[in-house]
């Protein structure tokens, strides 16, 4: 039988996303933050893009990725939301050739 972490309870749901995370503080906020966007998603009309157990996963990455540049809990949400419901391609950036034509992803 697996023994379940206490410390990190992401380890015990098997959630990749959140392996990067080091402070047990830190995991419980992202946790929190986002069953609070999921539910404000859901509550939402936003379209998701593919199948809810596949949006949630991406939000998780999402979340994961932002916790070290957020401020507090507050702003973490918002910018797991901004970032969830931006528009495929919107925000990437441009690379430009040798040539000095740009080429986008």
């Amino acid at each position: 039988m697996k023994r379940r972490s206490t410390i990190f309870p992401a380890e015990e749901e098997g959630d990749m996303p959140f392996r990067s995370l080091t402070d047990p503080v830190d995991v419980a906020r992202a946790i929190a933050v986002v069953d609070d966007v999921w539910a404000q998603i859901r509550s939402s009309s936003f379209e998701l893009l593919g199948t809810e157990e596949q949006e949630r996963e991406r939000l998780k990455f999402i979340v994961a990725s932002l916790v070290p540049m957020a401020l507090d809990e507050h702003d973490l949400k918002g910018r797991a939301f901004a970032r969830f419901t931006q528009k495929p391609g919107a925000g990437t950036l441009m690379a430009q050739q040798n040539n000095g034509d740009l080429i986008t992803p």
